[in-house]
């Protein structure tokens, strides 16, 4: 949860290496996604500071922002869902639940939905997860650490292994291969 300026800029530094970004601010016709991303982190950091009238029309400039770039893009995304290092590979009818806990370094294809099966349970996801476009994640389920998800997977029970593969309707472990191909790592600033 961003409720500091130092957390604000991590997650923003981390958001901008996962995306593959070396400039220092996005081009203003071009990298809509980039955009979304930051008043994404700027609206979760006024929605968990404290209620100044200052914060408040801060809250509502970013609320509204991000709610008109998502509708743009056919992104949503809801603040406080995801853990720094999200990377949007491309627009598109993107839906994640509000109750969705997801960890860092989340690598998510367009089509992709993260939703609660007939009640408010949503699904919680480990760090360095690949989705692959049009996967849906459904239900109180849970997505061990270091795994990918297939193009077109329905998973609705749990991948309790950490580092693999599923795939398919319903999905089911189809290879010991980790997400490490599609997420990127660092430390201390350097990809690994």
């Amino acid at each position: 949860m961003i409720d500091s300026k130092e957390k604000l800029n991590d997650y923003l530094l981390q958001d901008k290496r996962q995306l593959g970004i070396s400039r220092k601010r996005p081009r203003p016709f071009i990298d809509h996604i980039w955009k979304y991303e930051i008043e994404l982190r700027k609206y979760e950091y006024w929605l968990n500071t404290n209620n100044s009238i200052f914060t408040i029309f801060m809250r509502k400039v970013y609320q509204f922002k991000h709610y008109r770039s998502g509708i743009k893009l056919g992104i949503c995304i809801p603040p406080n869902t995801c853990g720094k290092g999200l990377s949007i590979a491309h627009n598109g009818c993107i839906q994640i639940n509000e109750n969705a806990r997801i960890g860092e370094n989340l690598r998510v294809h367009e089509g992709v939905t993260i939703g609660a099966s007939g009640g408010f349970a949503a699904p919680q996801i480990g760090n360095n997860v690949f989705l692959g476009s049009g996967a849906k994640v459904m239900g109180d389920i849970r997505i061990a650490d270091d795994c990918a998800v297939g193009a077109g997977a329905v998973v609705v029970k749990d991948v309790k292994n950490n580092g693999v593969t599923v795939a398919g309707v319903p999905a089911r472990v189809v290879s010991e291969n980790n997400s490490y191909p599609y997420v990127f790592w660092f430390n201390d600033g350097k990809k690994i």
